[in-house]
């Protein structure tokens, strides 16, 4: 309920007369590739609003929905690591440059502001933007370093957990 009512400030701070899109359908991937195995969660519970008018974006991500093939990672993911009782969201709000309304699928960047962990960098990221009929697809792939976010790896853990992690960005907006 926070993270709509959050969505919807952010909404209404984008401006009144603008051409918004909310997200229909959300899949946040992260993957890890360490030595001694492979981590992969998916979370489709994200919400994000986009005005193609100005080019601004914001997103909310319930890190505790996050979903892991084993139980135990993804209760060590929340506990120990990204600490979702005290961290319960990780966010972006930022423009994106180089949109054009009018082609069908194009590259664009996203400037602005990664909250992960409780701590805020200014980040770019880089995606594409595909029409879909009245919908937007919006895609991106980049790398976060968890030591840029404060999230600490146990020397123990080092060879279980990287210390940079892909991060997978989907979203389908409807108008």
């Amino acid at each position: 309920m926070k993270i709509h009512l959050a969505v919807l400030l952010i909404c209404s701070a984008l401006g009144t007369n603008a051409q918004k899109y909310s997200v229909a359908k959300s899949q946040i991937t992260f993957f890890s590739h360490a030595t001694l195995e492979d981590i992969k969660a998916d979370n489709t519970k994200a919400s994000s609003v986009f005005d193609a008018s100005t080019g601004n974006i914001a997103f909310i991500i319930p890190v505790n929905e996050f979903q892991f093939k084993k139980s135990l990672m993804q209760e060590h993911f929340n506990e120990k690591y990204m600490e979702t009782e005290k961290y319960p969201k990780s966010t972006f709000q930022g423009k994106i440059s180089g949109y054009d309304p009018s082609a069908a699928t194009q590259n664009v960047k996203a400037q602005g502001k990664l909250t992960i962990h409780g701590v805020t960098r200014d980040v770019e990221i880089p995606g594409t933007i595909e029409k879909q009929g009245d919908n937007l697809v919006m895609k991106s792939v980049f790398i976060v370093r968890l030591e840029d976010y404060k999230v600490q790896i146990p020397k123990l853990m080092w060879q279980n957990i990287a210390e940079q992690v892909e991060v997978t960005i989907n979203f389908t907006y409807k108008h």
